[in-house]
């Protein structure tokens, strides 16, 4: 007697979005399902270096200092509230906030309409409330590290005046020293990359940065779109940061509905970037 074969068991989940409701699936989004994230503070960072060694001059002492945070594919505008939800991570402890609480709150507090975030000051307000840390609102250009820039279609900073305003979160930066500069007791040369130098031991607190014979500078990004670790010239970067001014045309005359500060991208958004103070209140 045959005995009828069991079903195959049920796929797998995909890759976590920022809404589980339904909607078309973009192409970053389709590209992600496929992939899973490289996990690790430095693991990821070491493999695009690998790709760009060629970049880096040779002259100069590289450092490199990253926490990891997890990815979250954004659904729908929402690349502000995303990065937030990635910041959460760096909190000492990290606090995992649940995406519909923290889309949620923004709704109820009126700071956004779609899931949009026109306003670093408003951003600064949701991010107290929701992770418990200290927000620091820096404005008059990038004088710390970065969160809002304008976003090319690759995902990179770019002068579009505006019109892609995006959203990302830095948590580490490698930089580039004159020999000689700082001592490198702390350091440790990676093992793949020997001109590349880590933390010897694994932070418990803010890092240590050096401050002094600082040639070139990237920080090291996730946004919304992407499962990976971005790295960027942090003076691109700012010069994004610096020119947001208006809201897509497209976009202003889509019939939808927006949160938009009095005074317009400009004034909510430009040379602006909300820094985190990880260790809490």
């Amino acid at each position: 007697m045959e005995h009828p074969t069991s079903p195959p068991p049920p796929p797998g989940p995909p890759p976590p979005t920022a809404s589980s409701g339904p909607s078309k699936k973009k192409l970053y989004q389709a590209i992600a399902a496929g992939n899973s994230p490289v996990e690790g503070d430095h693991a990821e960072a070491r493999l695009l270096l690998s790709q760009r060694e060629s970049n880096f001059r040779r002259d100069l002492q590289w450092r490199l200092f990253n926490k990891y945070v997890p990815s979250l594919i954004q659904d729908g505008p929402q690349c502000g509230l995303v990065a937030l939800w990635m910041a959460g991570h760096l909190r000492r402890p990290p606090l995992s906030v649940p995406m519909e609480t923290l889309v949620q709150t923004a709704l109820d507090r009126g700071y956004t309409a779609q899931g949009e975030m026109f306003s670093a000051g408003d951003m600064a307000m949701l991010a107290e409330e929701v992770t418990g840390c200290r927000a620091e609102l820096l404005s008059g250009g990038m004088s710390g590290d970065n969160s809002i820039y304008d976003e090319d279609f690759n995902h990179e900073p770019c002068q579009r005046s505006g019109h892609r305003a995006h959203w990302a979160v830095a948590s580490g930066v490698l930089l580039g020293l004159e020999q000689g500069t700082v001592g490198t007791e702390d350091t440790q040369p990676d093992p793949t990359l020997p001109w590349l130098l880590l933390p010897q031991d694994e932070p418990t607190g803010p890092f240590s940065c050096p401050t002094a014979g600082i040639r070139e500078s990237h920080i090291l990004a996730k946004q919304g779109k992407s499962l990976r670790y971005q790295l960027w010239s942090l003076e691109k970067v700012a010069q994004s940061n610096a020119q947001l001014r208006d809201m897509d045309p497209y976009r202003a005359r889509d019939g939808t509905q927006y949160v938009v500060p009095k005074g317009g991208v400009e004034a909510g958004l430009a040379g602006q970037v909300v820094l985190l103070h990880t260790g809490g209140p």
